[in-house]
């Protein structure tokens, strides 16, 4: 860490410290405290993003709005530097910036309880209903078709027509099932035509890590907003849907352990709909399991295309990882298929 970014934040002296933190697999993050004061300060990975300032635009906007229509709302805006900017840039380094650390809070890697679903949901649906005002349209793209399901899809039938053959063949039954299952994509080319369908500011990274929770483990505030921009519901609720609902992550091998928790399920609707009730239409409504549909299958996808244009894009600890996991979601996806109905009545009730 260089001591010329901690300068543009006017952080000096011998009781500036800085640790490690998080688990965070894109941007690299750091605790500094001086003093009494702490901070989080975080390296933008602009392999990924591109544009940083663009990001920091998008949290200005934002937090501009709130702190004007909503002034009690918890949101962590970034620090400026002694020259009142958003980002400290260097030309080793890249682009960083240092937030506040919010005292007594924490972060949750991987959801145990139906409480903390439907905290988490409760946060994500505040933090889009709060914004329900604001000119999402305004916002910049910082991730370029990021949940682009046609695109995904287009890439897949790329990978099959000019990828690793021997892959093609070993993954036959997946890229089948995947195949079978096109009417997801199809149902998701119609929403942007469909004015029941509202375009809204989108977390777009609804994993319970980007929630802060307190001592209580109470939702406190929804954070790591580089991917929030003008989309619709079936993100953040897709996203939820796939990463709370099985006891098991997308990295385990053996599919008999991946199941489809129905109160989990219902501690997301009640969480995400006790806010965003009167936001969605009947139609968004009704489309609130399809969204986990929607994100499982495009991950499936994701996973099965870079599988088998040897591991360009995700990379690979082991032989054949991104056909494991592309395997895996797509037994979620069935699994939740299975349920569909049930889950839709629930759904219903609320």
């Amino acid at each position: 860490m260089s001591q010329t970014i901690l300068n543009a934040y006017g952080l000096t002296g011998n009781d500036v410290e800085t640790k490690p933190f998080g688990t965070g697999l894109i941007n690299h993050t750091w605790t500094v405290t001086a003093g009494e004061k702490k901070f989080i300060l975080q390296r933008i990975n602009q392999n990924i993003f591109k544009t940083p300032a663009h990001i920091a635009a998008n949290i200005r906007m934002i937090g501009d709005y709130l702190g004007k229509k909503f002034p009690g709302y918890l949101f962590v805006t970034a620090e400026k530097t002694l020259e009142q900017e958003d980002l400290v840039f260097d030309e080793q380094q890249g682009y960083f910036r240092l937030f506040p650390f919010v005292k007594n809070s924490q972060t949750i890697d991987v959801v145990s309880s139906p409480s903390q679903a439907y905290e988490a949901a409760k946060q994500f649906g505040r933090f889009t209903k709060l914004l329900a005002g604001f000119p999402a349209n305004e916002l910049h793209i910082t991730l370029p078709d990021f949940h682009n399901l046609p695109l995904r899809y287009q890439q897949f039938e790329m990978a099959i027509t000019n990828g690793n053959k021997k892959r093609i063949n070993e993954a036959a039954a997946t890229i089948i099932f995947l195949q079978q299952h096109r009417i997801i994509v199809t149902i998701s080319e119609s929403i942007p035509n469909n004015p029941a369908f509202k375009k809204r500011v989108t977390h777009h990274d609804t994993k319970i890590s980007n929630v802060l929770f307190d001592e209580n483990d109470k939702g406190l505030c929804v954070i790591d907003l580089d991917t929030v921009m003008p989309g619709y519901f079936i993100s953040d609720v897709g996203d939820m849907l796939r990463t709370y609902l099985s006891p098991v992550s997308e990295e385990e091998n053996d599919c008999s352990k991946i199941e489809i928790r129905s109160d989990y399920f219902k501690a997301i609707a009640e969480g995400y709909l006790s806010e965003m009730n009167e936001e969605l239409s009947p139609i968004e409504k009704d489309h609130f399991v399809y969204a986990g549909k929607f994100m499982i299958y495009m991950q499936a996808l994701r996973f099965i295309t870079d599988y088998i244009n040897n591991d360009l894009y995700y990379g690979s600890k082991y032989d054949g990882q991104n056909f494991v996991r592309a395997k895996n979601q797509v037994v979620l996806l069935e699994k939740l298929m299975e349920k569909e109905e049930a889950l839709s009545k629930t759904i219903a009730v609320l």
